[in-house]
């Protein structure tokens, strides 16, 4: 028996080759970026030279290409092209970050500074990671923009699709529950409150390439635990979407769209059910 499952488990190993490296590799990539781009949790002290940066990005592009190489059939170019490219736009990812960084700040009263944001804010890891991974997506990368999200995901609890195309000054307050699929659209100045999600109606697979998720227009803020389903579905800019709202048509600009509830309150004197109850 032990013989048998051996032979099964190798070959299922040789039909099933790694296409990507290790998971830790790949964190670490994702995590010395930061730390290059946002020293605030790297313990360093020391300012950097001019040629210190760019040292510290020549062993990044290094360490991009090893992650690439694994799968090099399966690229659009070589991994040291994509990684060319890939550092060429990050000039432009890192500008919108700190647009990112400021946007919570102004955004949340409980934030006292943009360092904080940077330091401690989940969603602020969700999207500098999205929009990394965004990046090398954009350039046909299988697999790898997936496992970058999905290291943010475990870390933050918020699961951002890298395929999302996400617009600048773009806030995700507190975050935990956030749920954003591969062809969502969102504007400029957007923010969504936990237990968002901005999902797809039911589709069967051969509907991958399609449109399957909503469009989010600029400055609209969607609050906690809405959701809102479907490609064709759009929220018009400057809209607010309240909290538990579950939206699958489109709603024009200056909308406000809530979730009515029937309240009672009574006294626990005139009760009838019971009220002491586990769940």
């Amino acid at each position: 028996m032990a013989s048998d499952f051996a032979e099964e488990i190798l070959r299922v190993r040789r039909e099933h080759a790694a296409v990507w490296p290790s998971r830790e590799r790949i964190q670490d990539f994702v995590d010395d970026l930061f730390e290059l781009l946002f020293p605030h949790l790297s313990g360093e002290t020391e300012l950097y030279t001019g040629s210190d940066v760019e040292g510290c990005l020549a062993v990044l592009s290094r360490d991009l290409v090893r992650l690439l190489r694994v799968q090099s059939a399966r690229l659009p170019e070589t991994p040291g092209a994509i990684a060319d490219g890939f550092f060429a736009a990050l000039p432009a990812i890192y500008r919108l970050l700190w647009l990112d960084a400021r946007a919570i700040h102004e955004g949340d009263p409980a934030a006292e500074s943009v360092d904080e944001v940077i330091s401690a804010y989940p969603g602020f890891f969700a999207i500098y990671t999205h929009r990394v991974a965004h990046e090398l997506y954009r350039r046909q990368v299988p697999i790898l923009p997936r496992l970058f999200t999905e290291y943010a995901h475990v870390r933050t609890g918020i699961d951002i699709h890298p395929g999302a195309s996400i617009g600048e000054r773009f806030c995700i307050d507190h975050g935990t529950g956030v749920v954003i699929g591969e062809t969502t659209v969102i504007g400029a100045g957007v923010k969504l409150y936990q237990g968002v999600s901005l999902g797809a109606l039911s589709v069967s697979k051969h509907q991958r390439a399609t449109k399957r998720h909503p469009t989010i227009e600029d400055r609209v803020v969607v609050y906690s635990n809405a959701t809102i389903l479907g490609g064709g579905t759009v929220v018009g800019h400057d809209s607010v979407v309240g909290g538990n709202v579950f939206l699958t048509e489109s709603v024009p600009p200056h909308s406000v769209v809530y979730h009515s509830a029937d309240k009672r309150v009574r006294s626990r004197r005139t009760a009838e059910e019971p009220i002491d109850f586990q769940i």
